[in-house]
């Protein structure tokens, strides 16, 4: 909110890189706690430039961070600090930001078994880590009586960060209702629970420093995604490149 924001084919993406994404956090704390971030990648960008709901949920947010390697790329063109935010990384300098700051965390999404594995991982590798809860996703639209349930669960645990998983653009739109209501920063990550928790294996960092992390996905789970990559990759490049062309 308080960074500048680069378009990206129309949609508004924070020109951050992570230290001036944590500083911003915790710069303007107050305000970012009742708020929301976007992890935003050319998937998600290519929804919020076809959907006016999503692209306000986008333009929205505290922040819209660059996870995707793309995003970060073509924002250096103006920004040239800007640079990657992914959804992992960003919970692991928070955890290690949580050490001094005593930060609580709550853990909002995917399947029980999962979330408890994910748990058991952070307790591991985080021992420091003031976990305030869990919640599983229900796996479908919740009513307003159940959503405000759910707020009032997050809020009696003092939660600082609130991490959401239910994946994009579910988990964006939830967090938007939730402004306001849910008194953390929350934060939708996506598949982040499962690479922390290690049940899905993380792109090494030569193919995420070279644009290719969507290969290597691509490549785990070659049915779910090759239709998404296909469709939305090719759709952004020609998105990008007609916005260029009609500048000129």
């Amino acid at each position: 909110m308080h960074e500048p924001r680069v378009k990206i084919i129309g949609v508004p993406i924070s020109a951050v890189n992570m230290d001036s994404c944590v500083q911003n956090i915790f710069d303007y704390w107050k305000e970012a706690k009742d708020n929301y971030i976007c992890v935003s990648n050319v998937h998600t960008t290519v929804m919020a430039h076809d959907n006016p709901s999503y692209f306000e949920v986008q333009k929205s947010s505290f922040l819209s961070i660059p996870d995707g390697k793309p995003l970060s790329v073509l924002g250096k063109k103006e920004y040239p600090e800007m640079n990657r935010v992914t959804g992992p990384d960003l919970m692991r300098r928070m955890f290690k930001e949580s050490k001094a700051r005593k930060l609580r965390h709550f853990f909002y999404g995917n399947t029980q078994k999962n979330l408890d594995k994910l748990l058991v991982r952070l307790k591991q590798n985080y021992p420091w880590l003031e976990i305030a809860g869990g919640e599983p996703s229900v796996f479908r639209d919740m009513t307003s009586a159940e959503e405000q349930q759910l707020a009032d669960q997050i809020n009696a645990t003092n939660s600082d960060f609130v991490w959401v998983a239910l994946g994009a653009p579910r988990q964006e739109f939830f967090c938007a209702r939730m402004k306001g209501k849910i008194h953390g920063l929350m934060v939708g990550v996506g598949g982040a629970f499962n690479v922390l928790a290690g049940i899905v294996p993380e792109a090494p960092r030569w193919m995420q420093d070279h644009s290719l992390e969507w290969l290597y996905r691509l490549m785990q789970e070659p049915k779910r995604l090759f239709k998404r990559y296909l469709v939305t990759n090719t759709k952004f490049i020609y998105l990008y490149a007609k916005g260029r062309f009609i500048r000129r």
